[in-house]
This record gives structure tokens, C-alpha cells and sequence, in this order.
């Protein structure tokens, strides 16, 4: 997995770690994707023919997703059968070179291939292997398919969404696979630190480990006190529309010219300042509102003194006063208005990318900002198999071999 072209060698703290990627869709690459933005050097493994699926989700420009730019930035592609024993040995000889595996399959597919963990580790002791699944590698619901929808059903996020009284709802992107994702990149780096640490006479490279992630525990670990409010006392929480629950005022309210305006006076100096600009020195001065538990019993006169201000002044009027008395608030952004912010632009998280036929791309930039090694864009998402010929020469496969794989169907795509 030795990347031979200068212009794409890794910078960032990861630079020089070498990872390999055998998921598809969001969870697995989502997690690769975040390393190889800090320097990885990520091979992703797709099948010959369609590739992963992501490529084709959403809209499409020359027909491939825009989303593909987002989610493979900076790896390569090897197109490559793992149903065949001669593509499973190339994955072997590539896993005893990596760092990292990544794999998001449904668990036991890989055990199916010969490529299990165990197996692994046999080749290359040092190796970490992250395996994101719907439930886990463990457990009596370890077979069933999960995808992040079900996930978010299942760790009690989908009950908290939406208005009381009506069907739960999504909440707008796939932040089931996401947060899995992110728990993943923990995971590495937590087992990474260990393999440093382990490094003795007799593992003179350090021990790598397995990681398992489930999907449902990813978003369930970000449930806050959802499970010891029902231990304690019995309460099941539930959806409260754009209120936050037990925690007041906090909420949005709507203006004169039909948008809204997100207002959190849920600190107790706060709300003194949101009472005063709201001409409510009343509401201020009163001892029972004072502290949190006081405002959330009266919650409901709360909101309706904010409400009754807010309806008579636009989002923008509403924002100004709130600004310049030092409350918290803030309009619901469209994509639009994303684009278009003069702070996202400043923090670099608008960055524009040139596709190949020369057009221009924004996508997000990157993310966290470290001050002394930042992550970067080195090169944009490949095409299927753009790699395939340069990681199998890497691998010491002669031209020859290469072409006869290719006959077989068992690797596609070209030089890089």
C-alpha cells in the first residue's frame, strides 16, 4: 500500500498510516474519509462493475452522486471481486501491510471470505480492525440487517423527533451512520495510542486490536439522560417539537416576515438580559424564575412573553437586539444560507474543488482545525478502479498478473 506518487503522499498528523477500506454506502468510508483528511493513506476496495452504491445516491453530476466527492476525498480506488479466493489473497497481502481495516458489512460476511479478524491478526499482529455493524459483532440481534434508520429507532432518538402528538420524524441526514463513524475514529486512535504502548520484546510492533461498533450504541451513547431520568424516576421522555425539554427558555419563535428565530435564555443571567430586551422587567425580577427548575414550571408563560415580542419584528431585527445584549440566538439556515455566510466562508468550511471536466464543487471543509497539523484536500474522490494498477504494482504483481485478473472479472479499472 506504498503510495509511489509524491503529489499524493499523506500530510497531517496520520501521514505514513496506511488503511484499508471494505465497507460501502456511509458508516465505514465516513470513518476512513475523516482519517485520510488527517493524512491517511486510505485504499477503498469497491466492486468491479457498479462500485459502491453511494456513488449513484442523490444527485447526480456527469453521472456520478456529488456526494462521492465528500465521502472518498483522498482515498484510492481498487476495484477488486471479494467473492473470489484470488481477490481475498490480494486483500490478505494488503492487510499485512496496513495499519487499519475498516469494514461495515454485516457480520460474518467477512468470516465468509476467510477474512475475519482472527485471520488477520494471524498474518499481521498489528493490524486494527474496525468493524461498524447495525447491532454489533455480539448479541441475539447480530444478524439482522441494520441500517442507521433503524438504528436511530432503536436507541430512542426517532421518539424524541418531532412535534407531541404526531408521527416521529427523521432528523434530515444519516446521523445514525455518522455518529458510528465518529465512534469508530475514536476507536482507532484509542487502539493506535495502545499499540504504541504495547510495544515490548516480544510484540516489537505493538498489538492490534478489534473494534466493534454497533450502529444503535453509537446514537444511544449521545442519549444524554435519557436512561437514568427512567431508572430514577420513571420518565419516558418524549418529543417536545423545538422546545428543549427541562430546559427553559430555550425554543424557536416565529417573526412578522414567517421565519424563526432560535432563542436559548436558559442561563440564569441570561434570561435577566432576554427579559429586559423583551420589556418583561417583570418576569426578571421575579424570584421564582430565578433558576432553571423555577422557569421550566412556568415554561409555557415564558414562551408566549418571547413569542408575543418576536411576532411583532422580523428574524433579523429579533437577532440584532439579541446580539447586542449578549443572548444566544440564531436563524435556521437553509443550504442557501449556508453558502452564502461570510463566518463559514472564514473558517475555511466552504471549500471549492475542481472536478474533471473543469467545473467547480463546494464541498465541507475539514474538520476539527488542528493549529500545527491540519488536515487537507490532497486529491479529489477517484473514479472506480482509478487505482487498481498502482496498488498491485505496490503489491509486486507484474503487469502480466495484473491483465490476467483483469480477464477474469476479478480486479477492473487503470493506472492512476
Amino acid at each position: 500500500m506504498q503510495t509511489t506518487d509524491s503529489s499524493q503522499q499523506g500530510t497531517g498528523p496520520l501521514a505514513g498510516l496506511k488503511v484499508l477500506e471494505l465497507g460501502q454506502l456511509i458508516a465505514g468510508p465516513f470513518a476512513a474519509k475523516t482519517l485520510a483528511d488527517f493524512g491517511a493513506e486510505v485504499v477503498k476496495i469497491e466492486p468491479p462493475g457498479a462500485g459502491d452504491p453511494l456513488r449513484k445516491w442523490r444527485l447526480l453530476k456527469d453521472g456520478t452522486s456529488v456526494w462521492w466527492q465528500v465521502q472518498s476525498r483522498n482515498k484510492r480506488s481498487l476495484a477488486l471481486d471479494l467473492k473470489d479466493a484470488a481477490a481475498q489473497d490480494i486483500v490478505r497481502r494488503l492487510a499485512a501491510e496496513a495499519d487499519v481495516l475498516i469494514e461495515n458489512f454485516r457480520p460474518g460476511a467477512m468470516e465468509g471470505w476467510g477474512l475475519g479478524p482472527e485471520a488477520l491478526l494471524q498474518i499481521n499482529p498489528r493490524l486494527i480492525v474496525l468493524r461498524i455493524s447495525g447491532y454489533g459483532q455480539t448479541g441475539p440481534y447480530r444478524d439482522r440487517p441494520g441500517f442507521g434508520v433503524v438504528a436511530e429507532a432503536m436507541s430512542g432518538l426517532r421518539h424524541l423527533t418531532g412535534e407531541p402528538g404526531h408521527v416521529p420524524v427523521r432528523v434530515g441526514v444519516s446521523i445514525g451512520d455518522t455518529l458510528a463513524a465518529l465512534h469508530g475514529v475514536i476507536g482507532i486512535l484509542l487502539a493506535l495510542q495502545h499499540r504504541h504502548a504495547s510495544v515490548s520484546v516480544e510484540a516489537p510492533q505493538g498489538r492490534g486490536q478489534v473494534i466493534d461498533v454497533a450502529l444503535y450504541e453509537a446514537v444511544f451513547n449521545c442519549m444524554e439522560s435519557l436512561l437514568p431520568e427512567y431508572s430514577a424516576f420513571g420518565a419516558v421522555r418524549g418529543p417536545a417539537g423545538s422546545a428543549l425539554p427541562g430546559i427553559a427558555p430555550s425554543n424557536a419563535y416565529a417573526c412578522n416576515d414567517g421565519g424563526y428565530a432560535l432563542i436559548a435564555g436558559n442561563g440564569d443571567s441570561i434570561f435577566k438580559r432576554l427579559m429586559a430586551v423583551i420589556g418583561r422587567a417583570d418576569l426578571a425580577a421575579d424570584p421564582a424564575l430565578a433558576d432553571n427548575a423555577g422557569r421550566v414550571a412556568r415554561v409555557a408563560e415564558i414562551d408566549q412573553a418571547i413569542g408575543t415580542w418576536a411576532a411583532q419584528r422580523t428574524v433579523d431585527e429579533v437577532l440584532a437586539a439579541l446580539d447586542q445584549a449578549a443572548v444566544p440566538a440564531g436563524r435556521i439556515y437553509t443550504v442557501a444560507d449556508i453558502a452564502a455566510d461570510p463566518h463559514y466562508r472564514a473558517r475555511g468550511m466552504l471549500e471549492q474543488v475542481t472536478l474533471a471536466d473543469g467545473s467547480t464543487l463546494a464541498v465541507p471543509g475539514i474538520v476539527p482545525k488542528l493549529s500545527l497539523t491540519p488536515g487537507g484536500h490532497r486529491r479529489n474522490a477517484p473514479a472506480l478502479g482509478q487505482d487498481t494498477d498502482a496498488v498491485l504494482r505496490e503489491l509486486g504483481l507484474t503487469p502480466e498478473q495484473v491483465k490476467a485478473l483483469k480477464d477474469r472479472g476479478i480486479v477492473a479499472g487503470g493506472e492512476s
